[in-house]
């Protein structure tokens, strides 16, 4: 072999030798991931100064991220305190003011629905509870959702043909500390790391259920999102609402439609094509696409996946040619919250904006 040629192979082998020794000290000058103690301690430094029983609010959540395989990044931590001090101001059984007269008023809409007569509703509730009080009683004096929850719970098991009557009247569908779905919950109990005292819906009245399944409402689940913001919108409005948002206004900027930016891509109460679903048929022509094809791509609205989706991509693709620059992939979803409790005039991007500043607070002072 030449000297020549041998150079160049000793100078190739001297520059690999580099590259190795600048990846492994790469890999070695990352932070190892922070130990249970080191999150818990974090989370005493970053809960605000008047929230009692830090330690106990600090194990919980550590227990929640632990069991559900989320790192502790200061990141993760301040999302959850955002959200918990948004919906609570960290309080596991918050009070809601004239909850019993709201409550009371959401029976009679929904008995109303179902044709339940009136004096019926009366009726049941004047009959007395095990404390000897009437339902009606106990009702109107409920000043949290939990106590809400559990007349209910005594009165459809007490009273005859409660359950089957009653049992879809309870107006209590969130709860605890990050005001969490209670379906949601009880969808995904799965892994639940503790032993479940009566029912899944008590256990989210619980501080430890509350914040666990709070916490996987929020971070349990894959999302390309830039910023958190969109993360604290779907918490209000479902998974991939934000993402799901941007894809109507992608559809709107080629149809010039006006479809209403919810994030729901279809119809999950019947089998009939959504307004979105419509809007994206008509668009068939340039996606090259079939109905039935576009049908398949929208019923994976609610994973990841529908990102690598061919209808997905394609639409987006015909967006950004359309606009001249990339589109959003993200934006807030345009709802208005809807709920016997909400009294005043507030959207999704209200709640996730106002999240976004707690948010931004507590990675200062964790910084």
């Amino acid at each position: 072999m030449s000297r020549s040629r041998l150079a160049v192979r000793h100078g190739a082998l001297s520059i690999l030798l580099v590259l190795l020794a600048a990846c492994s000290s790469q890999r070695g000058s990352q932070a190892p991931a922070p130990s249970p103690e080191q999150v818990r301690a974090k989370l005493v430094q970053l809960l605000p100064g008047k929230v009692a029983d830090r330690e106990g609010w600090a194990a919980d959540i550590e227990t929640a991220l632990n069991v559900q395989g989320i790192p502790g990044t200061d990141e993760n931590l301040c999302a959850v305190l955002a959200v918990a001090e948004q919906e609570s101001t960290f309080q596991v059984d918050p009070t809601v003011p004239g909850l019993g007269k709201i409550a009371r008023q959401e029976i009679d809409r929904r008995a109303g629905r179902v044709h339940v007569p009136g004096f019926f509703v009366d009726t049941a509730l004047g009959i007395r509870s095990r404390d000897g009080k009437s339902y009606a009683q106990r009702l109107e004096a409920a000043r949290s959702e939990k106590q809400l929850s559990e007349i209910f719970d005594d009165f459809t098991g007490m009273v005859p043909l409660g359950r089957q009557l009653f049992g879809t009247f309870n107006p209590v569908r969130t709860g605890g500390p990050m005001q969490v779905s209670i379906e949601f919950a009880e969808k995904h109990r799965a892994g639940y790391p503790y032993t479940v005292d009566g029912s899944i819906r008590r256990e989210v009245f619980t501080r430890r259920g509350g914040m666990y399944f709070g916490i996987a409402h929020l971070l349990g689940y894959p999302a390309s999102y830039e910023r958190p913001l969109y993360r604290f919108a779907d918490f209000n409005a479902g998974w991939y609402a934000s993402r799901n948002a941007a894809f109507q206004n992608a559809v709107n900027q080629l149809s010039g439609g006006r479809l209403a930016l919810d994030g729901d891509l279809i119809r999950y109460d019947s089998s009939a094509a959504s307004n979105t679903e419509l809007a994206v048929r008509g668009l068939g022509n340039r996606l090259s696409m079939s109905d039935r094809d576009i049908r398949r791509g929208l019923e994976e609205g609610e994973t990841l996946d529908f990102e690598r989706t061919t209808l997905y991509q394609r639409t987006f693709a015909l967006a950004d040619k359309a606009a001249g620059k990339p589109v959003p992939r993200a934006i807030l979803p345009g709802i208005k919250l809807q709920s016997p409790k909400i009294t005043r005039n507030l959207t999704t991007a209200w709640f996730a904006q106002r999240v976004d500043e707690r948010y931004a607070r507590c990675m200062t002072r964790a910084r």
